[in-house]
């Protein structure tokens, strides 16, 4: 009997140990992780952490999700090493798993720059799991302040958490603007705006130099000297993939783990999925990593379909990101400011009614977009998008409120993959 050993316990090795299970009842499966919970939605944190949801909204799979599908679940198991030779894993408490087939979907973890003294702190948290938002929510029980680092997706997530628990919350960043990796300066002071008006504290341009206590923070010390006392911090510096556990196998790597269209990696029996793996990217026309929720669902997908001899290709990820603050919904993809010669803007903006849409093109074809407050039908644009369609014939149509599907139907394109 082949064994499949699936090395991380969210969306991408659930999805893969699903769709395999679904066509393969007798193939061995084992999941493996490092954490104490069965799945979870990562995505949904944040509103766990403000009170918007409970516990049990966040639960992705339950234990009988596991059972009913023959799946061995090992948690609180930690994989240290690949000794891709022997067709093993190493776990850190020295143990060896075996495998015939190993998926690797063991995610990101976050960036926690090493440049700030006291970053490790007790009271400095990445906000990535379940486990940092209760750690988080029990010490606002007991908190006044809590500090941000960075303006990026996760830290401005964690702020609007913690406001919505009462906390005076000031958002730190470095840079000019808020979320300057997904938006443009016009929709990133929307957003501000929305922040700002519900109590949120932005400080642009400004660092931390220091996370101040012993042992416990107590305050954060700006670069400009200024300190702020806070016994919560929180490190929006973005993340990284995971790849410590193949650093001494042969495994390829760049930013994350390198896989081709069938999510293989460079050795035939071992594939990666999700935030660790780096694919190609239809609008970017390279290989990144996108780490994204519905990403690392559509990858664990295609393992399996390739670990069942189906070899369906990966059509390719996109750089997508969507967030709700105190009302006002943003989403954007691919490309959000125009990087050069030879690209062209359209932007709709309805200042009264706080409504901002804009579409990046090259040649014609959709590169990016960025909708703001009025979110509908950015999901066809996405669509031309990834399909390299040339819009030119309803370039004036894109970001009207009417446009939908039946506007596209007489571009060239095979109808029936537009609708997949």
């Amino acid at each position: 009997m082949k064994h499949l050993l699936i090395i991380g316990n969210s969306a991408a090795g659930i999805s893969c140990a699903e769709n395999v299970r679904k066509k393969d009842k007798e193939i061995k499966i084992t999941i493996l992780s490092k954490e104490d919970y069965t799945g979870y939605n990562r995505c949904l944190i944040s509103y766990y952490l403000a009170g918007d949801i409970k516990e049990d909204r966040l639960v992705y799979r339950a234990k009988d999700f596991y059972k009913d599908n023959n799946i061995e679940l090992l948690l609180n198991k930690k994989a240290v090493r690949i000794d891709a030779k022997k067709n093993q894993v190493v776990l850190e408490d020295k143990s060896r798993l075996d495998y015939d087939i190993l998926l690797l979907s063991n995610g990101a973890s976050p960036k926690f720059p090493q440049d700030i003294k006291g970053i490790q702190k007790k009271g400095v948290f990445g906000f990535r799991t379940i486990s940092d938002a209760k750690e988080m929510l029990d010490l606002a029980l007991v908190s006044q302040t809590a500090c941000i680092l960075g303006g990026g997706l996760i830290g401005l997530k964690a702020a609007y958490g913690l406001k919505k628990r009462n906390l005076d919350v000031k958002v730190i960043v470095k840079s000019s603007q808020v979320l300057s990796q997904i938006l443009d300066k016009e929709s990133s002071e929307m957003c501000k705006r929305r922040l700002v008006e519900h109590g949120i504290d932005i400080m642009t341009g400004a660092d931390v130099q220091e996370i101040i206590g012993n042992g416990d923070c107590k305050a954060v010390k700006l670069d400009s000297g200024k300190v702020i006392a806070s016994s919560i911090v929180v490190v929006g510096k973005g993340v990284k993939p995971n790849t410590e556990l193949i650093e001494d196998s042969a495994i390829k790597l760049a930013e994350g783990i390198l896989v081709d269209e069938y999510m293989k990696t460079n050795i035939p029996n071992i594939y990666a999925a999700g935030d660790i793996a780096q694919a190609y990217d239809p609008i970017l026309e390279e290989t990144t990593v996108n780490a994204l929720w519905p990403n690392a669902i559509e990858q664990g997908m295609v393992v399996a379909s390739s670990i069942l001899g189906e070899n369906k290709k990966y059509g390719g990820s996109v750089g997508m990101n969507s967030v709700e603050f105190f009302g006002l919904p943003v989403i954007s993809f691919g490309i959000t400011r125009a990087p050069q010669d030879g690209y062209e803007e359209i932007v709709s903006r309805d200042v009264p009614q706080n409504i901002y849409k804009k579409v990046i093109l090259k040649n014609n074809v959709i590169k990016g977009a960025i909708f703001a407050s009025r979110i509908e039908n950015i999901g066809i644009l996405l669509k031309l998008a990834k399909l390299k369609i040339d819009v030119s014939t309803i370039k004036d149509t894109l970001l009207k409120a009417d446009f939908n599907f039946s506007v596209t139907k007489d571009l060239q394109y095979e109808k029936e993959e537009f609708y997949l």
